[in-house]
C-alpha cells in the first residue's frame, strides 16, 4: 500500500479479505460504503442491491441504509472526504453527541507523516451502562507511549508489517569453529575451565551438553596415530624394495650339522627344487638358491634322487653339494643287473634286514603295479625281472622297500610304453611283449658293448625260427644256465649243462626261458626292437671277457671256438 496523496493506490479491498473492515489505528469500523481512491478524485458510487430487491417498503440496500445508534437513534449517512476521513454536519453533530466540541483538530495526511501513529478522537458521552464508560476517554488526556526515546516503534500499515525477529539463544555453545580455547590461545587452560565452570553449570540446569575439557591426551594420540601410519609405510615399503630391486635372504656357509634327507623329483626345474630345501630349512629363500644355480655352469645337470644335506646352508653350497654324487642318497639300478642283486641294494641302502625286500617281492609283486601282460606266465622264477628299470631311485634310511619297488616298476612301465613295446612285439615274430622284454634281457645279458647289441638280437631271432638247422631252435645260452643256477661262469661243463632239465636251460629246452633274465637298458631295448640282418648265427667271447666276434655258419663258429680255448689255455 502507497503512502496517501503519493499516486495510484492498491485496488480496495475485497469483502472475502480477512482484513475486510479493519478501520486502522483508531479502533473504529469501517463503513461499507465505497471511499474513494487514494489520488484524491471522487468515485461515483455504486448502489448494490444486496440479498435481492424486497419491493415497496423493504429495506434499503446494503450500503444506503440509514445508520442507528445503540439507542434506536437514526442518524443520517456520513460523508466522507477525498481522504476517506467522515464529514459531519456541525449541527448534527450538537445533535447527536449533545453539543460536545470537539476537543482536537484533525490533522491531514497530505505532508505524507504518519505522526504518532494515531488519529484524534472525538469526545463522546459515557454510557451510564457500560461498564468501562467511567474510564478516560482516549484522547488527549492519555499519555504519549510512543513519545519517549524507551518507547517501542509505532505500529505501520499491514503492508508495512515484519516478522518479529527470533529471541536471540543465550544457552548456545559456539563450538571449536566458532570460540577459541585457552590452551589453543596460548593461556592456562585450567584458569579458563574454571572461569567457564559457573556457565556450564547453569547450561547444564537447562539441559545443554556440557562442553568437552581439551588437553594434551588429544595431541597426543594424534602424534601417535600419525607416527603408527608412517612408520608402517616406511616398513612396507622396505619390504617392497627388498623384494623387488634387494637380494634375496640367504644363510652363510656350509650348514650348522644337522643333516636332513631331501628328495629331488624327477624333471623337478630350479624353483620347485628351491622350494623343497626351503621347506626342508636347507635354504632360506626360494630365489636365493635359484640365482645361485644360474650363476653355477652347471647347474641346470641337477639330478633326480635323493641327496643327504644339512640345515641353514647357503644357496651356493646347496647347488655345489647337489651336484656331487657323493651326496646323493640314490639307489642306482644298473643295466642288465638281476633283480636279487637290486632287492640286497635296496636293504642296505634302506637300512633294513637282508632279505625284507627280497620277501616283499614275493609276497606283493601283485600290487606294484605291473601291467596286464606281465602277470601269470608259467614257471617263471620272478615276476619283476625286467621291471627293476635300470636309473636312480630315491631310497634313504626310513622309507619301505614297496615304495622304491613301486618306483622301479613304474619308471619301466613309462618307458615300455614310450618305445612301444607291446605294439612292436608282433612285427618281430613274438607273441606277446613279455617275450619281446625277454629277448632285450637276452641280449643285455650276452652283448659285451653297444655294438654288439643289434647283432646279438639278430642272432636270437635266427635261432628261434623254425627253418632253424644250425642249432634247432634251441639259443644255447650261458647266461639263461647262470640265471637258473644265480651265478656268472664262463666255464660251464657239457656234462653239467646237459644234464639240467630246468626251463630256463636253454641248452636243453627249445625257444625262449620263461621270462627275463635280468633288468635291460635302453640300448638292449632298442637292439631287441631293431635287430640287424647280416645272417648271424654264433657269437664267441674270444678273450673271455669283453670282446665277442660273430659268425653265420658252423666252420666259422669253430675257428673262434679255437680262438677262446688258447687265450683261456682249455
Amino acid at each position: 500500500m502507497t503512502e496517501y496523496g503519493r499516486g495510484q493506490g492498491s485496488e480496495p479491498w475485497h469483502p472475502e479479505d480477512p482484513l475486510y473492515g479493519d478501520g486502522g489505528w483508531g479502533g473504529q469500523q469501517t463503513h461499507t460504503g465505497q471511499q474513494p481512491p487514494y489520488g484524491g478524485q471522487p468515485e461515483q458510487p455504486q448502489s448494490q442491491q444486496q440479498y435481492g430487491d424486497w419491493g415497496d417498503g423493504g429495506p434499503a440496500a446494503y450500503g444506503h441504509q440509514s445508520q442507528y445508534d445503540q439507542y434506536g437513534q437514526q442518524h443520517p449517512e456520513p460523508q466522507y472526504d477525498q481522504y476517506g476521513r467522515p464529514q459531519y454536519d456541525q449541527q448534527q453533530y450538537d445533535q447527536q453527541y449533545g453539543g460536545q466540541p470537539q476537543s482536537q483538530h484533525q490533522q491531514g495526511y497530505d505532508d505524507g507523516d504518519w505522526g504518532s501513529g494515531a488519529d484524534p478522537q472525538a469526545q463522546y458521552p459515557a454510557d451510564p451502562s457500560d461498564p468501562y464508560g467511567q474510564q478516560a476517554a482516549y484522547g488527549t488526556d492519555q499519555p504519549d507511549y510512543y513519545g519517549t526515546p524507551e518507547a517501542y516503534p509505532p505500529p505501520e500499515p499491514p503492508t508495512r508489517r515484519r516478522a518479529e525477529p527470533e529471541p536471540q539463544r543465550t544457552d548456545w555453545d559456539p563450538g571449536p569453529d566458532e570460540g577459541e580455547h585457552a590452551f589453543f590461545a596460548g593461556g592456562d587452560p585450567d584458569e579458563d575451565d574454571e572461569a567457564a565452570d559457573e556457565g556450564r553449570g547453569e547450561r547444564r540446569s537447562r539441559g545443554g551438553k556440557p562442553k568437552k575439557r581439551r588437553n594434551g591426551c588429544a595431541c597426543l594420540v594424534v602424534c601417535l596415530v600419525l607416527g603408527g601410519g608412517v612408520a608402517g609405510i616406511g616398513y612396507f615399503g622396505y619390504q617392497f624394495y627388498q623384494e623387488r630391486f634387494g637380494a634375496a635372504p640367504d644363510y652363510a656357509g656350509d650348514g650348522n650339522g644337522e643333516q636332513v634327507t631331501v628328495t629331488i623329483p624327477k624333471g623337478a626345474g630350479g624353483s620347485t627344487i628351491g622350494q623343497e630345501l626351503k621347506r626342508q630349512g636347507v635354504v632360506k629363500s626360494v630365489d636365493a638358491f635359484i640365482a645361485a644355480q644360474q650363476s653355477n655352469p652347471r647347474g641346470k645337470s641337477i639330478q633326480d634322487g635323493v641327496y643327504t644335506l644339512q640345515k641353514e646352508m647357503s644357496a651356493e653350497s646347496a647347488v655345489e653339494l647337489l651336484l656331487n654324487p657323493k651326496s646323493r642318497s640314490n639307489l642306482i639300478v644298473a643295466e642288465g643287473r638281476r633283480n636279487v642283486d637290486v632287492y640286497k641294494a635296496i636293504d642296505k641302502q634302506l637300512g633294513v634286514d637282508e632279505g625284507t625286500t627280497a620277501k616283499v617281492a614275493e609276497t606283493e609283486w601283485k600290487n606294484l603295479g605291473l601291467p596286464e601282460w606281465a602277470m601269470n606266465h608259467k614257471d617263471v622264477k620272478d615276476p619283476l625281472e625286467g621291471f627293476l628299470y635300470p636309473s636312480s631311485y630315491s631310497a634313504a634310511k626310513g622309507q619301505k622297500p614297496e615304495d622304491v619297488l613301486k618306483q622301479m616298476v613304474a619308471r619301466a612301465n613309462e618307458r615300455y610304453e614310450e618305445i612301444g613295446l607291446e605294439e612292436k612285439a608282433e612285427g618281430l615274430g613274438l607273441k606277446s611283449p613279455w617275450e619281446l622284454l625277454t629277448v632285450a634281457s637276452l641280449v643285455q645279458a650276452e652283448g659285451k658293448t653297444h655294438d654288439d647289441f643289434r647283432k646279438m638280437s639278430e642272432v636270437i631271432y635266427n635261432r628261434l625260427k623254425p627253418t632253424n638247422t644250425e642249432t634247432n631252435q634251441e639259443l644255447q645260452f650261458d647266461s639263461t644256465f647262470n640265471y637258473l643256477k644265480g651265478q656268472s661262469e664262463i666255464r660251464i661243463s657239457e656234462s653239467e649243462i646237459n644234464s639240467n632239465p630246468d626251463p630256463y636251460n636253454t641248452y636243453t629246452n627249445k625257444g625262449l626261458p620263461p621270462g627275463p633274465i635280468g633288468n635291460p637298458g635302453e640300448e638292449a631295448l632298442k637292439a631287441a626292437l631293431s635287430p640287424t640282418s647280416d645272417g648271424w648265427m654264433y657269437f664267441v667271447a674270444t678273450d673271455g671277457v669283453s670282446k665277442t666276434e660273430f659268425a653265420k655258419t658252423h666252420d666259422e663258429f669253430l675257428k673262434l671256438k679255437d680262438k677262446f680255448d688258447a687265450v683261456s689255455g682249455n
